[in-house]
């Protein structure tokens, strides 16, 4: 695949296969093939702190070690950019508790890879955050 020119969004089905791949990443470990570029960068920022990976092994390590149970993500939606894509997920981990976060990530594609990634995170929330949160700041809209 080509590279895109900056004056057009990304075509559907690259954004599909490619969103769909990267949020797998976060429930399986695993980089796949045919989804990031061997020089992938990743510029993460959870709460409080931010950090640089370079690789998918790397990425995956680091998924894999901030795991706690089994690992659900729901993609809320991924909207196409001229340089790749915006998605965003909930992801839900269950081990002894259950720990829930929202994400947004910046995906830049060369050639039909993701070459880089910026991703925010609101942090893990646990059942006792949650309840207070839902009793002092209730949700106007989902």
């Amino acid at each position: 695949m080509t590279k895109t020119p900056p004056d057009t969004l990304l075509d559907d089905a690259t954004v599909e296969r490619l969103s769909g791949a990267f949020n797998r990443c976060f429930e399986t470990f695993d980089p796949g093939v045919d989804v990031f570029t061997a020089d992938a960068f990743f510029d993460l920022m959870p709460p409080f702190w931010r950090f640089q990976l370079e690789g998918p092994r790397a990425f995956a390590e680091q998924l894999r070690s901030i795991a706690e149970g089994e690992v659900t993500v729901t993609i809320l939606r991924t909207v196409a950019t001229a340089r790749g894509f915006v998605t965003e997920h909930v992801e839900t981990q269950r081990g002894e508790r259950v720990m829930v976060a929202r994400r947004v990530w910046l995906c830049e594609v060369r050639d039909g890879l993701i070459e880089k990634v910026v991703g925010y995170c609101n942090g893990g929330w646990d059942d006792e955050l949650r309840a207070r949160h839902s009793a002092e700041a209730p949700m106007v809209r989902p």
